[in-house]
This record gives structure tokens, sequence and C-alpha cells, in this order.
């Protein structure tokens, strides 16, 4: 079978793992998202014989799956030929337990007879240092123990252990339980155990959900990107990775092939910003506890774009060779040299990302004066760097310019600490940001905005289009009536709209020409169309956009805009937000319905 990105995430916020259409596991890390993969089918090549979990039906007709509703378990039905059939739940414990929050590195899958005399073949084969070989498996009566790079997991299971290690076919008659995880003792009745976990999980997920304020419109939508993307977080940290994956490529053939299992200050910003608007506080409170530390180890100094799961600084990007890459498609990339780039919008971000907690009431910890007195530090790298050449939000590798997206977000750092000074009753040095924030923006419009061509420029020293422009308008750093934006808003999308899809630029970079439009530029430019009055033509463009989702109802970074086809690392935080952002703008009042 081909690899496709048409995949099911699980997971509980430590681990996760995508299931395929054939109810396989083809990706997940241990013992974090961003750990070695002992699922590594989905980039191991075009029919790779190891790297995934499969329960196989013999003679299997059809298979339909679908979630427990509003969690992450995935409900698997297989059926054969003659009608015989299987149901396999699949799911990452996630619940309260003695205090604590319960999420070990561990999988459940639970295989149940729904009619006939069902046969069924396991296949676990696990790899190991990214791709190869794991060390000689040893089982007991009832469990097998894969030792690893760094880990040794065991399968405890109610199966015939024998016939799991020579993948021997065998009859479901009877419920079977796998618990993947620690290489512990499972001193408990397995059956028993993993069903209360179910239930457990279940609870846990329903309930946050029950928690969040959706719109009315697009409910469906809005609430499986919710939950995946709090899946995107670590949530021991706080930080929040960009994708679950790692070397998808942007396009066929493109060597765009990168790992996102990292946190970008970015990424992370649009995601808070989201989840925000339907009140998922504990994930707020998760990444500025992150943020906290990240500020702290820059001792008032440089701020990178990214960072590791555990805030480490140093994310040396390398190849990974026994990996043959997505649809062999390498190479397969570990580690993202992106960490040393500069890139001065990730000041911006981390301000935007902690000012509410000097507003908001909610909060278990809300904002001190030492957080204010920390994040001037970070204003004051904003205000010396705003004017100063990067690489930009999109990573160029071989140049620096001066954009005005991150110039912009240095101005909405001094913009934004004006009003947290203000709140503080600090009325001098809202006045001194507020002078930094008026000093930026009058530089910016100097030096981006081209009169002949009635538009920004992405850079301060050419006549550059790109689709970040569109976010001058979310920034607040242009009304959606001021005509330079609007003239900006019709020179993007003449130039960079192909159909129903935004690229980012149309100009070549460090590998060519892109090929694949950015999932996330058309929720922008849905965002910019309602903001300016379009609203009939931003609804038809988000629901053509929805119709590209996965099975699973989620997106990943990039999609061909004449196939279809998507591409990119997966499932992506930025098209997730887009949905949720669109969705939220668009929809009808609740007042509509009484």
């Amino acid at each position: 079978m081909k690899p496709d990105l048409d995949l099911w995430p699980i997971g509980n916020c430590q681990v996760s793992a995508l299931v395929d259409r054939e109810a396989r596991f083809v990706w997940g890390c241990v013992p974090r998202v961003d750990g070695d993969p002992l699922f590594s089918a989905l980039i191991g090549g075009e029919a790779p014989e190891t790297g995934f979990w499969a329960i196989e039906l013999e003679d299997v007709a059809t298979i339909e799956q679908t979630y427990v509703r509003n969690t992450p378990i995935l409900i698997s039905r297989l059926t054969d030929s003659s009608g015989n059939s299987i149901e396999i739940t699949d799911f990452c414990p996630r619940f309260e337990r003695l205090g604590r929050n319960y999420r070990p590195t561990a999988f459940c899958r639970i295989v149940k007879p729904l009619s006939g005399s069902p046969r069924i073949r396991v296949k676990l084969r696990p790899t190991c240092g990214w791709g190869g070989g794991c060390a000689i498996r040893t089982g007991g009566s009832n469990h097998i123990r894969f030792p690893g790079d760094g880990i040794t997991l065991r399968l405890t299971t109610t199966a015939p252990v024998g016939l799991i290690q020579e993948e021997r076919a065998f009859r479901v008659e009877h419920p079977l339980y796998f618990f993947l995880g620690p290489d512990e003792s499972f001193d408990r009745n397995v059956g028993a155990t993993i069903e209360e976990m179910l239930y457990a999980t279940t609870q846990e997920w329903q309930h946050w959900v029950r928690g969040l304020a959706i719109p009315l419109e697009w409910q469906d939508v809005v609430i499986r990107s919710a939950i995946t993307l709090k899946l995107c977080q670590h949530e021991e940290t706080g930080a929040i990775v960009a994708a679950l994956t790692t070397s998808i490529p942007e396009h066929a053939g493109s060597q765009r092939n990168w790992d996102y299992r990292y946190c970008w200050i970015r990424d992370a910003y649009y995601t808070v910003q989201a989840l925000n608007r339907l009140g998922a506080l504990d994930v707020l409170e998760g990444y500025l506890q992150y943020l906290r530390n990240i500020v702290d180890s820059a001792r008032g100094g440089h701020i990178q774009p990214l960072y590791g799961v555990l805030g480490e600084a140093t994310l040396v990007e390398r190849f990974a060779p026994d990996l043959a890459g997505y649809r062999g498609m390498g190479p397969v990339r570990v580690g993202n040299q992106a960490y040393e780039q500069i890139q001065h919008d990730a000041y911006g971000q981390i301000v935007l990302c902690n000012v509410q907690a000097f507003f908001d009431r909610r909060l278990f910890r809300p904002a001190t004066i030492e957080d204010f007195e920390a994040l001037e530090k970070v204003g004051e790298r904003a205000w010396q760097f705003h004017d100063q050449p990067d690489a930009g939000l999109w990573e160029l590798r071989t140049r620096q310019s001066v954009h005005t997206y991150s110039s912009a977000m240095c101005w909405a750092a001094c913009d934004r600490l004006a009003n947290a000074a203000h709140v503080l009753g600090l009325d001098d040095r809202r006045d001194y940001w507020n002078d930094r924030a008026g000093r930026i923006k009058d530089g910016i419009i100097a030096s981006a905005w081209r009169p002949e061509t009635n538009r920004m420029s992405a850079t301060f020293s050419g006549d550059d289009l790109d689709a970040s422009l569109i976010q001058l308008l979310d920034l607040r750093f242009l009304s959606p009536d001021d005509p330079r934006f609007l003239g900006t808003l019709k020179a993007v999308e003449e130039g960079l709209r192909r159909g129903s899809h935004m690229l980012r630029y149309a100009t070549e970079d460090d590998f060519g020409l892109p090929e694949t439009a950015f999932n996330v530029c058309t929720f922008w430019l849905i965002e910019a169309l309602q903001a300016t009055g379009r609203t009939e033509d931003a609804r038809a463009l988000f629901e053509e956009v929805l119709g590209r989702r996965t099975s699973a109802g989620l997106l990943s970074e990039d999609i061909d805009p004449v196939t279809g086809e998507l591409w990119g690392n997966y499932p992506q935080t930025y098209s997730l937000v887009g949905m949720i952002n669109c969705a939220a703008m668009l929809s009808k009042p609740w007042t509509s319905i009484r």
C-alpha cells in the first residue's frame, strides 16, 4: 500500500500514533513526540516491511473508521468477504489518577468480534534507532519485550503470545486486549484494566471538549481541530509542536523535507490564539510556563525561532539513512537547522502570547510585575532588531532581508507591552512603549509601502509579494478599511491565489519554485475576505477548503492546487488553527437559534 496522509491521530499529550486506512499504526515516536520512531512505516518507503503495528482481518473486504465522539479514540470496523467482522479500538491512556495526570508512554488496542468467526493476524514490527533493527525480542507467558535505543517497551496482552510472535492467524472468539507500554509487570487484570482506562480516557476528553466555547456552525470541524491541537502539546512542559511528523515533503521530489516535531515560537503563538478563542486555558497556561523558562534562559538576549519540547536550544539537523522517506522521497531529517536562524518575529510572538495573562482574571497564575519586567527585555530586543535583516517566517536558508512581517511583529511587541503597562498602572512605561511602537510603525510604512503598485512590500528592499502581508490585519497594524490594506489584499489575491488555494509566494527560493499551496495562507485570505465585507466569498472558499480534509477531518501543511493531494507534515497546527479561526469568524451567532 502506497503511503498517504489519510491518517487518524491518537495520543495523550505524551506520545501519539498515526493510524492508516488499514488500521495500522504507521507513525509514532517514543518516549515523546520528538523521540525515536517506534512506528516508522510512513517514511520507510513505498512498501516497508517494518515500522508498523497491524491487526489484519483475513480476506478483509471493507474497513470503516470513526472517532468516539469528542475524543481522539479511534474505532475501526473490519469486515471480510463472508461477513465476519471485528472492531478495533485504539487509544493512548490519559486521565486523572491519584491527583496526577496519567499519560504514560503507552498504546492500547482492543479487538472485539462483532459477527461470525473472524480470523486475524497480528504483526507488531517496531523499528529502533531511526529505522534500524531492534534488539532481539524476548517474551513470557503474557508479554513480549522490545528492547530499543534508550527505552524498552513491553506488550502485555490476553491474545496468544506465541501466535503473535510467529505472526500466525487465529480466530477471535472473545475480546482481546493489547497494552504496549513501559517495561513493567502488568499486575492487574489486563482486560478489566484497559476497559477502565478506556472509560476514564473517554470521560477526560469529553469533559475537556464540554468546556470549549465553540461556534454554532462547523462544530465538528472546530472540535476535531481543537482536540488535535491539544495532542500537539507536550503537556509535561507546555511546549506545542508544529506537527507530529518529520520529513513529509512539501511536494513530490522537492527535498523540502523538514522535521516539525519541535516548538516554533510562531506556530505556538497561532495555536494559543486559536484555542483562546475557544476558552482552552489549560493549553495557554501550560505554554506560558514553557515560555517563561525560554525567556529566563535567554536572559534578555537572543530568542531562537524554535526549541525542543524540553526547552532544548540545540537541535542539530541530520539525516536518517535507514529510512527511505515518504514514498521513497528522502531525505528523512532529524532535527532542524532553523534553530540557528535569525527570525525577529519571535519577539513579537512571545509578547503577544503573554499579554493575555495581564488581563485575564480566570488564570490560575495571572501575570506579575516581574513577568512584565522580563517581557520588557524581549521588547528591547524587538526594538533593537525591528529594522534588521532576518530569514523571515518562511525560513529562507541562503539569504536574508528586512521582512515586513518580522518588523510588524516587533511593532506588536512594543504595542502590546504598552497595553500591559497601562493595566498595571505604569504610565511612564506605557508612554515609553507607545513611543517605540509609533516609531516602528512609521518606519515600516516609509520602507514597505509602494505607492506605484498600491501595496505593501514583503521586504523593505524590494517590491516582494507574499501571503504574510495579510497578517497586517490580524496584528491590527492596518485596519480592514485602510486603502493600503485593501490594495495589498488585492495584490496578494491576484498574485498568489490559485483557484481555492493560496501560495506563500510565487518566486524562487532555496529549492526553486514552490509547487504547492500553503494551507494556512488560504485561511488568512478567508479571514481577510470576511473582514473586508466579502462574507459570501469567504464562506464559499472556507467550504471548499474543508472539502480537502482527510477522513479524520484534518489537514497537512501543503496541498497541490491542481490535484488537491495533501503534502507536508501532518497534522499541521497552522492548518488546524485556520479552521478554528475561520469557523469562529464566519459562524452565525448562537442567538440566531433563539
